[in-house]
């Protein structure tokens, strides 16, 4: 095979990924859908490889069984001689994958991004060192000069550019980029396919792009056309022309739609070797000399044209001497390769621990809040807002309670009446205490699902991308756990003291803070877990917001629910256990006996009602790591 300079050479003998018989399919009716068929494909170290083909033919598909993220129905992936199912998959060091969708937080610096990539990726980098490291990763994929501007204001390229330097920062032997040159203008998309072919020239990287762009085919060491989830075509760029029979590259798409996928599988299946063969031969295997173009040997003939002329098919090149060539070089690079391993063994990269990757997603998640002005007004209005709510409902202070006269003074009628009054003051209060520790509640509820119901679901794709590229959902968790309890604890000290400051409740305010912090954290650890199991931002809000309505009619503190409804729902219903908690700090109060005489749904144990509520944060907690441990990769 004759070759660019600086190009690799294609060598299906030593591959460093090799697809076998790969196949994914995916239920449906009346049979199964088969979006890759039986595809088999080896790539050498350091090539520069094109995945094309029309709209919907399998090329992400391929992208991601490669990566890992979704598994083969039939067939086995090996990397550098590993089956990845049976041996063990790739180590997030060695693979990169380069996604379709945005992979940074638009509220970060270039700069920032990759610096928190780093701290979460790399383990062992001082500061300096990771300064440095970042320095370079910049000036390699041309962001140097604007490594302080927010990821918000980028163009589609620099966004492209800031992706491939995230996943550089692990120096990876394998780069999947999926579409990262679609959308762009066209010197845009120019300097993309550069970079990616200096970025395969680079430590023998193996990059493979999808791309539905034809112009570049000539900057890439080999071409795999698929088609209708099958494999058309796996070779030099320079022969896909004569192979398909067809004048240019850009004609490739309508010469594959006059044939089924199936035939063109076929087609290949008989050719293939040949085409391979021709490509061996031309590269002089045992030196990987590269020829000119004029000395490359004639083509084998083809059936995808239907035309009449038919190259001869090039004599077997593999004879004695060169079998011998071949096994004396094998040799020679093995003994090399135990001669490097044994000075200077690979240290590889290790992924950060627990500890330090939690420290660095904490850190982040205070510097985005800080970041982001509406989320920041906002949580000011919710925790000075709604305090002032339900003061307006006991400006006065709570009613007071005449005591009933015990003295019989013969009068009937003046004991009727005096007992009137008192049951009338008795009711009247008892309605608005219960009311206002309520709406106390409720509101905290609201709170919690404004703090969490997003938390999860509207960074998921960037949290699939960093726990693809070796992030610990434990660590994940545990830093939106604390974030969310610092909100919490500040919503929930804030309604304690401004109600019982204004309205003047009586009761241990150490108890009653901590019964309001723990409803406020069990709603809260619940609209994690939502947060964590949806699929889309909008479907977590709107489950939680429905969740926080149904608080109120299923606590049985306003309408007293029948008996075995009752029973079943209380222990999920936290607004029932902040309510009845709350209450039974008044317990020594005549507000208490208030309460009492209206309330038609009975009141736990102050202490079981902390256990209980402590209870649903662990579950919520719980839920949450098992929804964030799930994949939601885009479909």
């Amino acid at each position: 095979m004759f070759s660019l300079p600086g190009r690799s050479l294609y060598h299906p003998r030593f591959p460093v990924l090799e697809l076998k018989d790969l196949s994914f399919l995916v239920p449906g009716k009346p049979e199964e859908i088969v979006l890759l068929g039986d595809l088999s494909a080896k790539i050498p170290p350091g090539q520069f490889v094109a995945i094309v083909g029309p709209s919907g033919c399998g090329k992400s598909t391929l992208l991601k069984l490669i990566a890992g993220i979704c598994e083969p129905t039939f067939g086995q992936l090996f990397w550098k001689g590993r089956d990845l199912e049976a041996d063990g998959d790739f180590a997030p060091h060695e693979v990169g994958y380069v996604p379709q969708f945005s992979i940074a937080y638009e509220l970060l610096t270039v700069r920032e991004n990759l610096d928190a990539t780093l701290r979460l990726r790399v383990k062992g980098l001082s500061r300096s060192e990771r300064e440095e490291r970042a320095e370079a990763i910049l000036r390699q994929v041309g962001l140097e000069a604007i490594a302080d501007r927010p990821v918000k204001v980028l163009s589609g390229g620099q966004r492209r550019r800031l992706a491939l330097a995230l996943e550089l920062t692990t120096n990876p032997d394998l780069l999947l980029c999926d579409e990262v040159t679609s959308g762009l203008d066209p010197k845009a998309e120019d300097e993309l396919v550069t970079l990616l072919r200096n970025l395969a020239k680079e430590n023998c990287r193996t990059v493979l792009s999808v791309t539905h762009s034809l112009r570049h085919l000539d900057a890439y060491d080999s071409v795999l056309v698929l088609h209708g989830g099958h494999l058309a075509y796996h070779g030099s760029p320079e022969f896909l022309t004569h192979y398909f029979q067809i004048e240019e590259p850009a004609d490739l798409y309508p010469q594959l739609a006059l044939r089924q996928p199936g035939a063109w599988h076929r087609s290949w299946g008989k050719h293939g070797k040949d085409y391979q063969s021709v490509l061996l031969k031309a590269a002089d295997l045992p030196e990987f000399e590269e020829v000119k173009k004029e000395e490359a040997p004639a083509l084998p003939g083809s059936e995808a044209g239907g035309g009449e002329k038919k190259a001869e098919k090039p004599a077997d090149f593999q004879g004695d001497k060169e079998d011998k060539r071949d096994k004396d070089q094998a040799k020679k690079a093995e003994k090399e390769d135990d001669k490097q391993k044994e000075q200077a063994p690979d240290p590889g990269v290790t992924t950060p621990g627990f500890v330090s990757q939690f420290a660095t997603l904490l850190g982040r998640r205070w510097r985005l809040f800080f970041r982001d002005p509406a989320a920041l007004w906002l949580q000011l209005a919710l925790i000075l807002g709604f305090p002032c709510l339900v003061a307006i409902f006991a400006l006065d202070g709570l009613p007071q309670i005449q005591s009933l006269s015990l003295q019989h003074s013969g009068d009937i009628v003046k004991m009727l009446k005096e007992n009137t009054e008192f049951f009338a003051q008795s009711s009247r209060a008892g309605s608005l205490i219960s009311g206002l520790v309520m709406f106390q509640v409720i509101l905290l509820t609201l709170m919690a699902s404004n703090n969490a119901a997003r938390e999860v679901a509207g960074e998921r794709l960037i949290f699939e991308k960093e726990k693809f590229g070796g992030l610990n959902a434990t660590a994940y968790v545990a830093a939106k756990a604390v974030f969310l309890l610092m909100l919490v604890l500040a919503q929930s000290f804030w309604m304690t003291m401004f109600v019982k400051t204004v309205c003047r409740f009586p009761g241990d305010p150490l108890v009653q803070f901590g019964v309001l912090t723990l409803v406020n954290a069990a709603m809260t650890a619940v609209c994690l877990a939502i947060s964590s199991f949806a699929r889309t931002a909008e479907q977590a809000s709107l489950i939680s917001i429905y969740l926080v309505g149904f608080q109120l009619p299923l606590s049985g503190a306003v309408l007293a629910l029948p008996e075995v409804i009752g029973w079943v729902t209380r222990p999920f219903i936290a607004a029932y256990w902040g309510w009845s908690g709350y209450l039974q700090t008044l317990n020594e109060t005549r507000f208490y006996e208030a309460v009492l005489t209206i309330s038609q749904t009975g009141l736990s144990p102050a202490v079981l009602c902390l256990w209980v509520l402590a209870s649903q944060v662990l579950v919520g907690l719980f839920l949450a790591m098992a929804g964030c441990r799930n994949s939601r990769w885009p479909e």
